[in-house]
Formats: structure tokens, C-alpha cells, sequence
């Protein structure tokens, strides 16, 4: 038995105190905390004469919507674990998704349906008519996993995240104390239900008692009423929407009701635009550094003051988190030397689905590795540096090279390939790809047609440029240099 808890009771405490409190608005649907208790309870127990047992996974495929929130509770329930598929993604990639997880049994939209066309396994529809009864909860524990959210890959295939009960539990604690965050604060789900700002804060808002308003993508004028009827804890805006998000609520004149935290990812948003959105909300601006695997940790505790446009962005550490920087040897460095950041702590994730290699080095010495360098200032703030698993991260969507780099490589008339960052203004950053050719036949529109057949449309590079593979910067290893690539973009002023 469980003495931290789990999800499904921390929500079923919330439906005992509050029942008619709202807990979800989806468009027109409004569903208090009672009736929705009463939907993921029949859900519980469909699933469970189904055959879906504790462990068993359940794969979802959908656009943001109620019922994506139930089947997490759902899954709390009855000790199952949510399987949360990108629809974005094109049909290889779901399929390696879905094969991965070897689900139990396929949720899907009516929207997204049509795409599991030919699995093998059971698949329901939302809106089907569920006449199950509910089924008793079964006991879980706390490192049972109820999530598995997936992350891109440095080999080229996508990686599940799995996420237990304690880690949830975890992030929604270290989320309220570091920001703040009311347990009666509304949240709007407005990011995709398969990432972790649109899952894990909606489930922070339900075992909290606060309402969940879920909206179908980035929909800005939705948002705008939103901010103005509700008070919101923390408000997600991504880079690349975060200049349009103001100018809205400027032509608005939008009268903020309250927000206590607004954003994310400030190191790829323009420092104009964290003044301006931070004065329009009147709230200040995340400055923070985590991942699907830590959560908001290790780096969730400063915050950009309203109408500043920072100079530098130098993060604070979580207390709630242990922080190492390590040599390539793993020994740790002196302050002012760059250093890959190791993290341990209550909201870290239980490892890759399936991956014991990935998980033997992440976790080497008992301590996770993000893969990503900072270094440690004589105050103990800490700056990023650059990523050890170089990736580039496009309007909150997180593009390894080696995924777009698997694709062009498949054809046969390609000698080279290397994928770089490109910024940009809308998305902060977009791939390039820097291509020697094998035969001169091949061009640009052969190249994007081959990406458009086998990668989502965010991972789609925006510009080929043709090299010649002698030209390719390398070190002495004969490693292809990125950084050097990105210099030839920039000495060109290619940027958007």
C-alpha cells in the first residue's frame, strides 16, 4: 500500500469536499466535480471489462478535449497507464509509437480515429455509449506509472517518458510552492493533452480543486476571454506566440482579471516581448528550466519581474532538487566551467518505456543526466550553455537533428546530412539542413517531399542547403560541427 497516495485519490478527495465546484469547461460543456467523478468512474469500468488491468496500457489519440482528462482519472483509477500519442506525427512515426507500448486497447476522437485504421488491438471511439458500471478503485502505488509521454529520440525514434503517481503528485507540489499557484487557480489546457504543460497541469488543477478550461490548440481570442473573466494560476505561452498574444490583447485593450505566472521558455522569446506580455497580464514571466523528465526542476524557481526586458536569464535552482554539473568523466566543476547538469528528486521520471540502454546512461551513478551544459555562477545561479543531445526547440515542440537526418539520408543520391538551428522569429528556432549530394539530380523539392511523407509538419526542415561533403566543417574525429554550420547561416543573415 502507498502512503504518498496517488492521482485518483487526491481527485476523488477533491470531489468529496467540493462536488458542485466546476471542474472542467470544455466549449460548451461544463462539468462540476460530482458529474465528472461519475463519468470517469463508468470510463474506470468500461476499460476494466475490457480487459485493461493495472499496468496494462491504454494508447490515446486526440485533440484536446474532456474526455482525454477522464481517461488519465480513469486510468488512476484502476491502476493503468495513458499512453498519450502525438496526432501531429506522420503514420511511421504513430505506428513505432503505438508498437512500443504494445497497448491494452486504443482510445481515440472521431476526429483522429480514422488513423488506427488496421491495428490489431480494440479500439473505442469517443462518444460511444458506455453502459459499464463502475468497478471498485484498485490499490496502486505510488511508483506505479500512470503517464507515458513521449520525447524525441537522438537516434531518431521517439523514447517514452514513463511518469509514475509520485511524480505527479511531486510536480504538482513543486509547481504550487514555487509559483505560487492557488489550489482553486483555473488552468487553461490549451497545449496539446500529449505534452507535458497541457497533461500534468491539468491534473495539478483537478487534485488541487481548481477548474480546467480545455480549448482546442493555441485559439489567441479564446485565450484573451479567458485572462479577462478568469483568475489563472499559470498561464503556458509559447515561444513564437507570445508577440502575437500581445498584440492581441493590446488591439483588446484586455482587462486582466488575474494571473500569478505567465510563459515559458524565456531563453528563445524576444526580451521585448517578456516586457510587454508581462505588463499586459500584470504577471511575471517563468524563467525556468526542466523537461518531461524533471518537470519544472531543477531550474524552476526565478521569476522575470513585470515590464522587464532581461539582460541575462540565469536561473535559480529548485529547492526541491539535488543539481551536479559533471566533466565528460562525470566529476563534478568548479563554478564558471561548463558542465552537463545531473538532477535528482521526487518529480524525476521512472526512465525510458523499454529503453535499458538510454536508462543505464542517463542514470549513470544514480543521478540523471539531462544532457544539457550549463555553468554554475559564484552566486549559484546558473546559465545555460548549449545542449549535449543537440536539439532544436521549435514552438514548444522539442526536434532532435537525428530524426529529420534518418529521413534525407534514405535516399540513396545523399552523401551527407547534418540538421541545424536556425532562429526564428515566430517559432524561435526551425531546422536546416546542410546536404552533400551524391548525384546532382537530386534537389530541394525531392528532398522536402521525402521529409513531408515520414515527419510530422513541425519537424519538416525550412531550407536546404547544398554542400559539398569536403566542405563540411569537422573536428578531428571527423565529426560533423554544428556550431559551425550555424555560423554559416548567420553569416548569410538567413534568419526569419
Amino acid at each position: 500500500m502507498s502512503l504518498l497516495g496517488s492521482v485518483s485519490g487526491l481527485f476523488e478527495a477533491r470531489v468529496r469536499v467540493h462536488p458542485d465546484r466546476v471542474a472542467v469547461v470544455d466549449g460548451a460543456r461544463t462539468f462540476t466535480y460530482g458529474a465528472l467523478d461519475v463519468r470517469v468512474r463508468r470510463l474506470a469500468g468500461a476499460l476494466a471489462r475490457r480487459g485493461v488491468a493495472r499496468g496494462d496500457r491504454i494508447a490515446i489519440l486526440s485533440e484536446n478535449r474532456v474526455e482525454y482528462l477522464e481517461t488519465f482519472l480513469a486510468a488512476a483509477r484502476i491502476g493503468a497507464i495513458v499512453a498519450c500519442q502525438n496526432w501531429r506525427l506522420a503514420a511511421p512515426e504513430l505506428a513505432h509509437c503505438l508498437d512500443l507500448v504494445e497497448p491494452r486497447m486504443l482510445l481515440a476522437s472521431p476526429r483522429h480515429a480514422g488513423r488506427l485504421a488496421g491495428r490489431a488491438e480494440p479500439i473505442a471511439v469517443f462518444g460511444e455509449t458506455l453502459d459499464d458500471a463502475p468497478v471498485p478503485v484498485t490499490e496502486v502505488d505510488a511508483e506505479d506509472p500512470l503517464l507515458i509521454l513521449y520525447t524525441s529520440g537522438t537516434t531518431g525514434l521517439p523514447k517514452g517518458a514513463v511518469l509514475s503517481h509520485r511524480a505527479e503528485i511531486a510536480r504538482a507540489a513543486v509547481l504550487r510552492a514555487e509559483f505560487g499557484i492557488a489550489p482553486d487557480d483555473a488552468y487553461v489546457a490549451w497545449s496539446p493533452l500529449y505534452h507535458m504543460g497541457g497533461a500534468e497541469y491539468s491534473l495539478t488543477t483537478l487534485m488541487g480543486g481548481g477548474t480546467v478550461f480545455v480549448v482546442d490548440g493555441f485559439d489567441a481570442e479564446r485565450l484573451a476571454d479567458l485572462v479577462e473573466t478568469e483568475r489563472i494560476g499559470w498561464l503556458l505561452l509559447m515561444p513564437g506566440m507570445v508577440g502575437r498574444f500581445a498584440d492581441l490583447l493590446e488591439t483588446r485593450r484586455a482587462k486582466v482579471r488575474g494571473i500569478k505566472v505567465c510563459g515559458v521558455m524565456a531563453d528563445l522569446v524576444p526580451p521585448a516581448d517578456i516586457a510587454r506580455i508581462t505588463t499586459l497580464l500584470g504577471a511575471p514571466y517563468a524563467n525556468t528550466f526542466g523537461s518531461t523528465e524533471t518537470g519544472c526542476p531543477p531550474c524552476s524557481s526565478s521569476l522575470i519581474r513585470i515590464g522587464v526586458a532581461p539582460a541575462r536569464l540565469s536561473k535559480e535552482q529548485s529547492p526541491f532538487c539535488e543539481v551536479r554539473l559533471v566533466d565528460e568523466e562525470d566529476r563534478d566543476v568548479p563554478n564558471g566551467r561548463p558542465g552537463e547538469i545531473c538532477v535528482r528528486g521526487p518529480t524525476l521520471f521512472s526512465g525510458y518505456w523499454r529503453a535499458p540502454e538510454a536508462n543505464a546512461h542517463d542514470f549513470r551513478g544514480g543521478w540523471f543526466h539531462m544532457g544539457d551544459v550549463f555553468v554554475r555562477n559564484s552566486d549559484g545561479t546558473l546559465d545555460f550553455v548549449d545542449r549535449v543531445k543537440y536539439l532544436v526547440k521549435s514552438g514548444g515542440e522539442n526536434v532532435y537533428p537525428a530524426e529529420i537526418e534518418r529521413v534525407i539520408l534514405g535516399d540513396p543520391r545523399v552523401a551527407e546530412v547534418a540538421v541545424v538551428r536556425r532562429k526564428d522569429a515566430r517559432w524561435g528556432e526551425v531546422p536546416v539542413a546542410f546536404v552533400a549530394r551524391r548525384d546532382d539530380s537530386l534537389d530541394e523539392t525531392a528532398i522536402l517531399a521525402r521529409c513531408r511523407a515520414e515527419l510530422a509538419g513541425y519537424k519538416q526542415p525550412k531550407a536546404i542547403r547544398f554542400l559539398a561533403y569536403d566542405a563540411f566543417p569537422r573536428s578531428a574525429s571527423g565529426k560533423v560541427q554544428r556550431h559551425e554550420l550555424e555560423r554559416m547561416i548567420e553569416a548569410d543573415g538567413a534568419t526569419t
